[in-house]
C-alpha cells in the first residue's frame, strides 16, 4: 500500500524463539548470555542489540504449558520494551486474553484459523487487528491455482487450501498481519522463497513477515527487495551469534533499506 514514498515504514527484524516448558529450544548459543535457554534473557539480549520485536513459539502448546508460556511473557514484557508476538496452539479468545494480559503485543494463529476461519473475525473484533497475526505455513504445490497450498498442525498435514487465496480471506477476515513461512526453504539457510513472498506482498494491503530459509544478511535485504515483506523473521542466524541484528540493519541502512536504529 502506498502512503507516499515520503512515509517510509521502517523494515522490521524480529528473532524468533522456539520455547518449551519455558525454555528455548534447539540450540541457542550466546556469548555474555549467563543462560541461553533462559527466553527472558535471550529475549533482552535481542531487544539490546536492535531487534524491532520478538516472536516466542511455543513448540509444546499443551493445556499445562500455556500458564508456563503466560508467565515467561509476563517476565519478558517487564525486561523488553518491544512489541512480543506468541504463537503455537492458540484456540480461544481466552487463550488470547491470557497472553495479552500478561504483556503480549501479538498472538499468532495457524492451525485453528484453517479449522475455524470465523474465529480469526472474532479474534480481531475482540482484540483489535493489530494484535492478530495469521501465521501461514505454505509450499510448492503445482495443482494449487498459484502455485503453493497451506499446510497445518506444524507443517505436517497439507490441505487443499492456497496460499495467496487463504492469505486474501485472512485479510478479509480481520487480521493485521501475516507470518508466512516457507516450509520448502525452512531450516535449509538458502534464503527466503521470495517468489511467494512477493506474491502475497503484492497482493495483500496488511504487512507480511517473511520467515524461513534465511542464512545471511543478503536473504534479509533480499526479503524486503524482492519480496516485498515489511518485516523479516529469523532464527538460527542470530541464535549462534554469527551475525548480530546490529550489523545485519547497518548492511541493510548501507544498501538503502530504511531499518530503526
Amino acid at each position: 500500500s502506498d502512503s507516499g514514498s515520503f512515509l517510509m515504514l521502517a523494515k522490521r527484524i524480529i528473532p524468533c524463539l522456539d520455547v518449551a516448558k519455558g525454555r528455548v529450544v534447539k540450540g541457542v548459543k550466546f556469548r555474555n548470555v549467563q543462560d541461553a535457554g533462559d527466553p527472558v534473557e535471550a529475549g533482552y539480549f535481542y531487544a539490546q542489540q536492535g531487534a524491532d520485536e520478538l516472536f516466542f513459539l511455543d513448540i509444546d502448546a499443551s493445556f499445562e504449558n500455556r500458564e508456563t508460556m503466560a508467565d515467561v511473557v509476563e517476565r519478558t514484557a517487564k525486561n523488553v520494551f518491544i512489541p512480543l508476538g506468541v504463537g503455537g496452539g492458540i484456540k480461544t479468545l481466552r487463550d488470547i486474553e491470557t497472553l495479552l494480559r500478561a504483556g503480549a503485543d501479538k498472538v499468532s494463529i495457524n492451525t485453528h484459523a484453517v479449522l475455524h476461519p470465523t474465529f480469526v473475525r472474532e479474534a480481531a473484533k475482540a482484540f483489535g487487528s493489530q494484535c492478530i497475526v495469521v501465521a501461514i505455513d505454505a509450499k510448492h504445490n503445482e495443482s494449487s491455482s498459484n502455485g503453493y497450498s497451506v499446510s497445518t498442525y506444524g507443517a505436517r498435514k497439507d490441505t487443499p487450501l492456497d496460499a495467496l487465496e487463504w492469505a486474501r480471506q485472512v485479510e478479509e477476515l480481520g487480521a493485521g498481519e501475516i507470518l508466512l513461512t516457507s516450509i520448502d526453504r525452512d531450516g535449509t539457510r538458502q534464503g527466503y522463497d521470495l517468489e511467494l513472498t512477493r506474491m502475497l506482498g503484492l497482493s495483500l494491503s496488511i504487512p507480511v513477515i517473511a520467515s524461513g530459509g534465511v542464512g545471511s544478511p543478503e536473504h534479509i535485504l533480499q526479503a524486503f527487495t524482492l519480496g516485498l515483506s515489511d518485516a523479516a523473521l529469523a532464527a538460527s542466524i542470530f541464535h549462534f551469534g554469527e551475525h548480530s541484528i546490529a550489523e545485519v540493519k547497518r548492511y541493510l541502512q548501507e544498501r538503502g533499506v530504511c531499518v530503526r536504529l
